[in-house]
């Protein structure tokens, strides 16, 4: 019943009921960014990030996205949702990018369309008056942080709606995803122990995966489950196999993008007789996550569902 209400509210708030009112002070990683007005040019980095700004309704706002088309498949929602907006970039932006686009406005993070020493990064890009917002999940490579949860998307999504004036929009949305995982999670059949979980990402000689600062250890816990490397200091790091041999998950979670596809990946698991005796590889206990749903977004609500589902099986 809460979420009916929920929703029906946040249909009815295509407009904002009432303006913030501005300067508005966010916080963005270890920075205090002030604005003096709601963002008209901005731009957002990779399918993920982008999907926070259609979720909040704020293609007016933009003028472009960038570093999806290099690095993911382009899928049907987010090509719907953009229609009218080019691709500025298909991976990183270059300042370049940026200027000739007159952005006044880049949301984007660590890992995320920017590097740390790069050339497009929140100081580099102030010269030319292009306010920055760092997305929460990857403070952790400017600053220290919390393991990773939940809050990051809510975070990223009330500061959003903070910048753009659409606050009302932003809080009806976090509530709604807060109630529908609250929901869900009541209803669950208790497991007696977290099901242990390994996040493959990507990689044959060492694999990339998710550390205690990635978001898909938030979205494992979220599903009843522990991520076999939430000791890791790091958010997505590459490791050995040693450790992901050693430490037995029960349940593989392939995150799906690029050239190689998931269906490649688990054959690659399954084919190699050093992985045969960890019990997911051994029992097919694999979990495909599009890397959208994976990485903070719209759709993490989403893939705690999915994970919880095999994690009982």
């Amino acid at each position: 019943m809460r979420l009916v209400f929920v929703l029906a509210a946040l249909a009815a708030a295509s407009s904002p009921a009432f303006a913030a009112g501005y300067p508005v002070t966010v916080k963005s990683c270890d920075r205090d960014v002030t604005f003096e007005a709601s963002p008209q040019r901005a731009i957002s980095n990779d399918v993920n990030l982008t999907e926070m700004m259609l979720a909040l309704d704020l293609t007016d706002r933009m003028v472009g996205y960038t570093g999806v088309s290099g690095w993911k498949t382009l899928d049907e929602t987010l090509r719907q949702g953009v229609a009218e907006l080019p691709e500025l970039s298909p991976e990183y932006p270059s300042k370049e990018v940026l200027l000739g686009a007159d952005a006044d406005f880049f949301f984007a993070g660590w890992n995320y369309g920017m590097r740390v020493g790069g050339e497009v990064t929140p100081e580099s890009l102030a010269a030319f008056d292009i306010a920055v917002y760092e997305l929460n999940e990857s403070c952790i490579h400017v600053m220290e942080k919390p393991k990773a949860s939940m809050e990051d998307l809510y975070t990223d999504l009330l500061n959003l709606g903070a910048i753009f004036d659409v606050s009302e929009r932003a809080e009806l949305l976090v509530e709604n995803y807060q109630i529908d995982l609250e929901d869900f999670q009541s209803d669950l059949p208790k497991l007696e122990t977290p099901v242990p979980v390994f996040v493959y990402d990507s990689g044959e000689d060492k694999p990339f995966t998710a550390g205690a600062y990635g978001m898909p250890t938030a979205l494992i816990e979220a599903a009843g489950g522990r991520n076999i490397m939430d000791d890791v200091e790091s958010s997505w790091v590459e490791i050995g196999w040693e450790p992901v041999i050693e430490r037995n998950p029960e349940v593989i979670v392939i995150v799906n993008y690029g050239n190689v596809t998931a269906e490649q990946k688990i054959d690659f698991m399954k084919s190699n007789p050093a992985f045969a005796a960890i019990p997911a590889v051994a029992n097919d206990r694999f979990v495909v996550l599009e890397y959208v749903a994976a990485t903070p977004g719209p759709r993490n609500i989403a893939a705690v569902k999915q994970l919880a589902a095999a994690f009982r099986e």
